[in-house]
């Protein structure tokens, strides 16, 4: 089995500012990584902290598959790598937890035939292209997922209803309660700013809680990868997966234009493009956030959409 990618969209949220999403994809594993917004003054170079995190964690976590390293061993040795270049580039150490770079991910890893726990890799050729085969996989296989905070992913076999990988439709709608209370007790617009005195005490103590109790997130600690959320399941040929981050699945969590299988179809059938740009329409016909509360107008939006052969 292998992964032919049919399509893949990243928008920034802002155009001047930094995309903090980032993806990744070959023939055998497709990731997508949504940094956190930062909530102060950077301490890495660059532009972003949140973009060096999901930049530096595509790259690394895709150079680990190639290498032969099974989907948790790989993460493994990418949160390690963070966390080392992180201790080097930084400008000085973090005084709390909220100046930590995190971040979201949805990882998707074919793993053949081989059990869940022990995955017969070998070491990864680099990319190959769209058109390329795996005749070993043709009677399905076995794809091993791995996640943090509000990435997602939508599987479709055949007539069966779409599976849906992760937690961002329950988290999304906390995440706008929190926006639209938080709105209200300040008297602002929700989408102000995250970088508003009137919300950064309250986001700041939200984000201190990473990486303690059952709340872990991508970040430059090895440990978070023994809390990753996993699933491990069966797949058959000519099924598509669409990975996102949860800017892209506002059009289903935040906006309710569709639900998970209108919005897989209208991956298939219209393409993730049209998809990007019905998705700025909504936003900006409410940039305040009245109708649809929300932290920011628009959030970064990256989606891979991709057939499994």
């Amino acid at each position: 089995m292998s992964l032919t990618l049919l399509q893949s969209l990243s928008l920034p949220g802002d155009p001047a500012k930094a995309n903090e999403d980032a993806f990744g994809h070959d023939a055998h594993a497709a990731v997508v990584i949504d940094g956190a917004t930062p909530l102060g003054e950077g301490l890495m170079p660059g532009p972003s902290d949140a973009a060096w995190l999901a930049q530096f964690g595509v790259r690394r976590l895709m150079t680990h598959l190639r290498e032969g390293d099974g989907a948790r061993k790989a993460l493994r040795a990418t949160l390690a790598d963070a966390q080392k270049s992180f201790e080097v580039l930084r400008r000085h150490p973090p005084e709390d937890m909220w100046q930590t770079p995190c971040a979201s991910m949805m990882l998707a890893v074919e793993t053949g035939s081989a059990s869940p726990e022990h995955p017969a890799h070998k070491p990864r050729a680099e990319p190959t292209s769209a058109g390329s085969q795996n005749p070993q996989g043709r009677g399905g296989s076995q794809i091993e997922l791995l996640w943090f905070g509000d990435c997602a992913a939508l599987i479709k076999e055949g007539e069966a209803a779409i599976t849906v990988v992760g937690e961002t439709f329950d988290m999304r709608a906390h995440e706008a309660d929190r926006a639209a209370q938080m709105a209200k007790d300040k008297k602002l617009s929700p989408t102000s700013g995250l970088s508003r005195p009137e919300f950064l005490g309250a986001l700041r103590t939200s984000r201190n809680n990473i990486n303690s109790g059952s709340n872990w997130l991508f970040s430059p600690d090895p440990r978070a990868a023994s809390h990753v959320a996993r699933r491990v399941m069966k797949i058959a040929p000519g099924s598509a997966l669409l990975l996102a981050t949860d800017g892209f699945w506002a059009l289903a969590s935040d906006y309710g234009v569709y639900g998970v299988d209108g919005l897989m179809a209208a991956a298939l059938d219209k393409g993730l493009a049209a998809l990007g740009q019905q998705l700025r329409a909504i936003e900006a016909l409410d940039q305040g956030g009245d109708k649809f509360p929300r932290f920011k107008t628009s959030d970064d939006a990256t989606a891979l959409l991709l057939k499994v052969v």
